[in-house]
C-alpha cells in the first residue's frame, strides 16, 4: 500500500497545532521560505519562537563566528549550535519541563541577478525527542535543480517543512524520513546527495545505510563516505580535483582489486596534467553491483564497505549504470584529469552497442559523453582460463564495425594498457574467492590481502566458514 503524503501546507499546521513543540528558524539566502510557511498556515505563535535571517556576511560573522564559506556545513553546524543554546538559555526555565525545543537552520546559495549558476545548500535540525532530553540532530546538503530563483526557493520552503515534520514525528524511523524528504516535490527539482543522523535519538543509525537509502530511494544519484565512515557532500572531496575511480563489487577485495588500483594510480599520477595536483581515490559501488536477486542485503553491503574503509578508501554509491553517466557526475565537480581503473572484462562491455539503445547517437554519442573532458580508462589485463592467452586493452576484439573506434581511442592514449600489473593475481577471480569463503576451502586466504584475510575471519564476514 503507498503511503499517504501530506501537502505541506498540513505538514506546517500539524506542527503549529503541537503545543509540545516550540523552536527557531534561521535561514541565510533564497529568504525565509521554511518560516513562511508557519506563517502563511496560521497559528505559528504556537511554535516559532523566533525567525532570523543574517545575510550580510559582517552580521553573520558577529552572530555565529567567522567562516571560510558561508555556504557550508560549517555555518549551518555554527547556526544550530548557538541558537539551540539561547533557546535553552532563555526558555528552559520557563517551559523546558513540557516543551521539546528544536532549532532548524539553512544557508543557500541559490539563482539571482547575477548568479546564474545551480542552487545549493546546508539544512538540519537540531531538536529534543523528549522535554528535557538531549538534543539529536539531522543535516542534509541539497541541490537546487530549478532555472529559475522563484521556484528554488519554493522548493526550499517545501523542504525544509519536510525535515522539521520528518524530525519531529518519524525520527523513530529514518527510512521513512528519508522518503518524506521530497514530499510534494520531485528530483527534478531537488536532489538530497548527503544526510547525517547524530545523537540520542539515533543509537541505532549507521549513516553509510543512510547514504545508501538516498541513492536507493532515487534522492540522489551518488552519495559518499570517507574511510572513517563519516558521510560527506560530494562537492566537498572532488572539488576541482583529480580523480582516479575503480568500479567493483568488491566481494570481497582481493588482491586483483588492490594491483588493478595501485597500477592504474602509479600511470595516474604520472600524467602531465595531473603532476602536482591533488588526486582523489575513489572505489566505487553501483546499486547493480549491490542487488542480489530484487533486494539490497544491508548486511552483505556493510561487509564489503567494513573492508574498504579499514584499509582507507573513499566510497562512491551511485546508480549510474554506464560509465559514460559516471563520468558526467563526476564532470560536475572537476574539469580537471580523471581516470578510471577497469578490468578487461568492462572494457568489452563498453563496446557492446546493445546498451546504448537509449542514446539517440548509440555507441558514439556515449564515447562522446564519456571523453568530454579529460579522461583517461587504465585497463587491467584478462588472463583466459582455458587458453591462459593474454588479453590487453590494445589486443581486445570488439566488433567489426567498432574496430577503427577502438584504434583510434588506443593510440590516441584515451585507452591504455597497465603494463606493470602482478601476473600471479590474474587467474584470481572475485566469484571464486566468495565460493571458497563460503565452502570453508582455505585457498581462498592466499587470493586477498593479509589484512582482508584477517577481518573475514575474526568477524566472519560474507557467510565465513570456519
Amino acid at each position: 500500500m503507498s503511503k499517504e503524503i501530506l501537502d505541506t501546507h498540513r505538514k506546517a499546521l500539524r506542527i503549529n497545532l503541537d503545543a509540545s513543540k516550540y523552536g527557531t528558524c534561521v535561514e541565510i539566502g533564497a529568504g525565509q521560505e521554511t518560516a513562511r510557511w508557519f506563517f502563511r498556515v496560521g497559528g505559528a505563535s504556537g511554535t516559532i519562537a523566533k525567525t532570523m535571517s543574517a545575510y550580510d556576511m559582517t552580521i553573520s560573522d558577529a552572530i555565529y563566528g567567522p567562516c571560510e564559506r558561508y555556504v557550508s556545513r560549517q555555518r549551518l553546524q555554527s547556526m544550530l549550535d548557538r541558537e539551540f543554546a539561547l533557546l535553552i538559555e532563555r526558555l528552559d526555565e520557563k517551559r523546558g519541563a513540557t516543551t521539546r525545543f528544536f532549532v532548524f537552520a539553512n544557508t543557500v546559495v541559490a539563482r539571482s541577478y547575477t548568479r546564474k549558476d545551480e542552487g545549493h545548500g546546508w539544512l538540519g535540525i537540531e531538536f529534543q525527542t523528549e522535554a528535557n532530553h538531549p538534543a539529536s540532530q539531522i543535516i542534509i546538503h541539497v541541490r537546487l535543480l530549478d532555472k529559475e530563483n522563484l521556484p528554488e526557493q519554493e522548493a526550499l520552503g517545501i523542504i525544509g517543512v519536510n525535515l522539521i515534520h520528518g524530525a519531529l514525528y518519524q525520527h523513530e524511523d529514518p527510512y521513512a524520513l528519508i522518503d518524506s524528504l521530497l514530499d510534494n516535490l520531485t528530483t527534478d527539482r531537488v536532489e538530497v546527495d548527503m544526510i547525517e543522523f547524530s545523537g540520542a535519538a539515533f543509537p541505532l543509525v549507521d549513516n553509510r545505510l543512510m547514504a545508501l537509502q538516498l541513492v536507493q530511494k532515487g534522492l540522489t544519484k551518488a552519495a559518499m563516505f570517507t574511510a572513517n565512515g563519516e558521510v560527506v557532500q560530494p562537492a566537498d572531496v572532488l572539488y576541482k580535483k583529480c580523480i582516479i575511480v575503480e568500479r567493483g563489487s568488491f566481494r570481497p577485495v582481493t588482491k586483483v582489486t588492490i594491483d588493478m588500483l595501485e597500477c592504474a594510480t602509479a600511470q595516474f599520477v604520472q600524467e602531465p596534467k595531473v603532476q602536482g595536483e591533488d588526486v582523489v581515490v575513489l572505489m566505487e559501488m553501483t546499486l547493480k553491483n549491490l542487488i542480489e536477486g530484487d533486494k539490497i542485503d544491508h548486511k552483505d553491503f556493510l561487509d564489503r564497505v567494513d573492508i574498504l574503509c579499514a584499509l582507507g578508501k573513499t566510497v562512491l554509491i551511485s546508480n549510474y549504470a554506464e560509465y559514460h553517466r559516471l563520468a558526467a557526475y563526476l564532470f560536475l565537480y572537476t574539469k580537471k584529469m580523471t581516470g578510471i581503473a577497469m578490468g578487461v572484462p568492462s572494457l568489452r562491455e563498453i563496446f557492446d552497442e546493445k546498451y546504448y539503445t537509449d542514446l539517440e547517437g548509440g555507441i558514439l554519442e556515449s564515447f562522446g559523453r564519456l571523453f568530454k573532458n579529460d579522461l583517461k580508462l587504465y585497463v587491467y589485463p584478462l588472463k583466459e582460463p582455458k587458453s591462459g592467452a593474454l588479453i590487453t586493452a590494445a589486443n581486445l576484439r570488439v566488433a567489426p564495425n567498432l574496430r577503427h573506434l577502438h584504434s583510434y581511442l588506443v593510440e590516441n592514449h584515451l585507452i591504455e594498457s597497465m603494463p606493470d600489473f602482478n601476473e600471479t593475481c590474474l587467474p584470481i577471480f572475485s566469484r571464486d574467492v566468495l565460493a571458497k569463503i563460503r565452502s570453508g576451502d582455505p585457498s581462498w586466504e592466499t587470493m586477498v590481502p593479509k589484512q582482508v584475510a584477517e577481518m573475514i575471519k575474526e568477524r566472519k564476514l560474507f557467510n565465513y566458514a570456519c
